[in-house]
């Protein structure tokens, strides 16, 4: 298995490469050549553990691992952090089943493969004899961040830059970014929003001149966004696993499809669920919904893609995303693994921010998705009407994909069963839940989870349990401007 450029002016990567690498020297990401198809005998696969499912997807896209080294990566990944016993639970509430991604160390969804990456990069690095300290940089909207940082935890030969957007990420998402304890842990928030974070930050991993100082300083760069194909694969086991948890309960029969709604800001976690489509997961619609900031529904409904329009800042914070990453990725395959086409997409965005895509690729987008939005009257709507309806609390990016799957059932009629990615505890957003369910906020953000517990019973996750009270490490706001210059002051370039 080898992983090529969607740009294709790069040369191609064994796995461990790829992840070293992060992004690809011709500015693209990196793509398996071809996708594994399952063992679709899904009365012993609904049996696995999810650590089983983890090693049963993931080797085939990771040949350079021993089934002894995989197994180790994974056992490490998803250990007692988990809250969850199953890791992953599947969960009835309003007519869908909610896929909870949140049990985690940090609460979101981001911990299912931020816990396995750095293992997987160490392994890498062992591997491919790398001796070279590697600099993870992450931009991030809020839960990536906090995630990679927990991964990245004090682990050897890696140092860990993260940067946010000030003041348009939850109170608890930048708490726990800003009380970082890792030995090798940097953080900033900038003057800008996640767009400029993203932008700036592949610019940085993309110059020759940083890179060669870099080296003979003894470090080299990499990426924990999923931008890196070492984040994106460990996302595809869990839409298996939600779709064997489904056959084991009855919901679904063996090879009946199931639609996937999923909330979705770069693209990431939906493309998982395209490539476990492209393994053999029977999937009937990918469902892709949106906040306000709505740059993919437009998208797949229109095969237009504009960025020049009004950046909102909401109470879905993950999603307030114009640029979507991963969205390359899904041009590739679609265009049938032309680089020049996505070469030529690619270079429009960056020179006027704004593509269209030709037939081929609009037929495949509407074969395979659906899209829509919510905005944020709706999504406290849709939290208050389901915990009023059936006491279930979802968070408000799990509640944008809630309202736009209902909007998809409700105007086509299509009555397959769904899983609704959920991707956040309702703790990170406790104000716009308190808010949603008509119960009076606390005087800051950390009183207001006490009384959302007290009022739900709904249990708060460890990781978020006496956040207020850790100390705050990490202070600097920066200017977009000076993100390069500052991890080359860290660095000692």
């Amino acid at each position: 298995m080898n992983y090529k450029s969607t740009r294709g002016l790069a040369p191609q990567m064994n796995v461990c490469q790829a992840i070293i690498k992060g992004i690809a020297s011709d500015k693209g990401l990196y793509v398996p050549e071809s996708f594994p198809k399952l063992d679709a005998d899904w009365s012993r696969l609904s049996k696995l553990s999810y650590k089983e499912f983890a090693q049963e997807v993931l080797a085939p896209y990771l040949p350079e691992f021993s089934a002894q080294e995989l197994k180790a990566c994974i056992d490490g990944a998803y250990d007692g952090k988990y809250s969850a016993k199953e890791i992953v639970p599947v969960v009835k509430a309003g007519g869908a089943y909610f896929l909870e991604l949140y049990h985690g160390p940090t609460a979101a969804f981001k911990d299912m493969a931020l816990q396995l990456m750095p293992r997987l990069l160490t392994e890498s690095i062992r591997k491919e004899g790398e001796e070279k300290t590697v600099v993870i940089l992450v931009s991030t909207s809020g839960d990536t961040g906090t995630a990679a940082l927990k991964g990245f935890e004090n682990v050897p030969g890696t140092q860990i830059v993260v940067f946010f957007p000030d003041g348009a990420v939850s109170p608890v998402q930048e708490q726990q970014m800003r009380t970082a304890s890792g030995s090798n842990a940097h953080v900033f928030s900038i003057m800008g929003n996640f767009d400029d974070a993203q932008t700036t930050q592949k610019q940085i991993l993309n110059d020759p001149e940083l890179a060669e100082k870099m080296a003979a300083k003894g470090y080299t760069f990499s990426a924990a966004n999923s931008m890196n194909v070492g984040r994106l694969l460990p996302q595809i086991v869990y839409y298996v696993w939600g779709y064997a948890q489904l056959v084991a309960r009855g919901a679904v029969k063996a090879g009946d499809p199931v639609n996937i709604c999923v909330p979705s800001g770069n693209f990431g976690n939906i493309l998982s669920a395209y490539y476990a489509k492209q393994m053999g997961v029977p999937v009937g619609r990918l469902i892709c919904a949106s906040n306000k900031n709505k740059v993919l529904t437009d998208f797949i409904n229109t095969g237009v893609y504009d960025a020049n329009r009004e950046f909102y800042i909401t109470n879905s914070p993950s999603m307030d995303i114009l640029i979507s990453s991963n969205l390359e990725r899904l041009l590739y395959h679609l265009a049938g693994g032309d680089p020049a086409e996505v070469r030529s997409l690619m270079d429009q965005l960056a020179d006027c921010g704004k593509y269209t895509v030709g037939d081929q690729v609009k037929k495949g987008l509407d074969a395979l998705f659906s899209a829509g939005y919510a905005d944020e009257a709706e999504i406290e709507s849709a939290i208050g009407k389901l915990y009023k309806d059936e006491h279930y609390l979802m968070d408000t990016h799990t509640a944008v994909g809630y309202k736009v799957w209902k909007d998809y059932a409700e105007k086509t009629g299509d009555r397959t069963p769904a899983l609704i990615a959920s991707t956040a505890s309702p703790y990170k957003f406790a104000a716009s839940i308190a808010e949603s369910i008509g119960l009076e906020q606390g005087a800051d953000p950390f009183e207001t989870i006490e009384l959302l517990n007290k009022e739900t019973g709904a249990p708060v996750p460890e990781g978020l349990k006496n956040l207020k009270a850790r100390k705050v490490i990490h202070k600097e706001a920066i200017k977009r401007q000076d993100m390069k210059q500052r991890v080359a002051q860290l660095l000692g370039l």
